[in-house]
Formats: C-alpha cells, sequence, structure tokens
C-alpha cells in the first residue's frame, strides 16, 4: 500500500474547517479548477511535496488539543488509498474526520466497487460535496464556501443509501 501522500501544506490548529480545532491537511492536485478556487495552487498534482503518512499521524497524535481532521485540497479523492489508511489510524484517536471534495456524494457512489475512493468515504464522519461554484460563495454558511455545497452525515448516509444532510450545525 501506499503510505505517501502528496501535501501542499498541513494546518495544525484550524478553527474555520469543521467545528472546534482542527487538524487540516491541504492534500496536492484537483482537476475541478473551480473559478475563484481559494487555493488554486494545489490545483497541480504534481506540486507540493511527498510526505509519509506515519510522519502526519504522529503530528496529529501530538496535539492534545484537536477535535478532529479535516482533508482539504486540492481534492482529498484524488489520492484516496493514504488517506484512508491515515483516517482509520486517527479514527483511534477519537477524533472525527471531515472531508471537502469538489465531487459530489453521488459521482463518488457510483465510482466501481472497488475503487478506493469507497474505503475514504467509511472513514469520513462529514464530507463536504460538490464544487466551489463562485456565483453562489456566501460567508452566510458554515463550513462552506458555496450554497450548493452539503454538509453530509457520512454513516448515516452510508447506512440509508442516499445523502443525509449533517444536524451539527
Amino acid at each position: 500500500m501506499n503510505t505517501q501522500l502528496r501535501i501542499a501544506d498541513l494546518v495544525n490548529d484550524s478553527i474555520v474547517d469543521g467545528p472546534g480545532i482542527r487538524f487540516t491537511i491541504f492534500t496536492q492536485g484537483c482537476p475541478h479548477h473551480c473559478p475563484g478556487c481559494h487555493n488554486p495552487q494545489t490545483h497541480d498534482s504534481q506540486g507540493g511535496q511527498w510526505m509519509d503518512i506515519d510522519a502526519i499521524y504522529q503530528k496529529i497524535a501530538a496535539n492534545p488539543l484537536l477535535d478532529g481532521l479535516t482533508l482539504s485540497g486540492g481534492d482529498p479523492f484524488e489520492q484516496p488509498a493514504p488517506l484512508a489508511a491515515l483516517c482509520a489510524r486517527v479514527h483511534t484517536l477519537g477524533l472525527n474526520i471531515w472531508a471537502y471534495t469538489g465531487y459530489t456524494w453521488e459521482a463518488l457512489q457510483a465510482r466501481p466497487a472497488d475503487d478506493p475512493v469507497h474505503t475514504l468515504l467509511t472513514q469520513l464522519d462529514v464530507l463536504v460535496d460538490g464544487p466551489f461554484i463562485l456565483a453562489q460563495r456566501s460567508l452566510e454558511i458554515p463550513f462552506r464556501g458555496s450554497a450548493n455545497q452539503r454538509l453530509i452525515d457520512v454513516p448515516r448516509s452510508l447506512a440509508q443509501g442516499t445523502p443525509i444532510l449533517w444536524q451539527g450545525c
């Protein structure tokens, strides 16, 4: 299994990428290229730097103030296998895990059953899905950039077979 992750940046104490204090991984590589993207420097799949998921896990485990881990980007679903392995370890710390993606829930679910995106989904608590749409940009909605994006309760959605919105806020 690939234990390397191409990252753009790590933030040890974010308060904007989900509830509470979060460790945020900005993955490198995004095919969506949304106009007005907040992180266009993460689009190039050959940019950023390689980092071992064990080193990232150690940074997360060393911070006793964290409430959760957030996967951002870039698009985390471009590197699902190493992220799924990392998330499985992070769950043992009692942290919740959020991921932001330009893909919709429906597009991810339509992938072949053996696609590693499904393994990553099983490790998430909340998925913020959909592309950033500049015309729907809003500073009034929590944890999203544009009104089309949904905060999906992943465990409930997987159990029900349909997207169920997260009701945390």
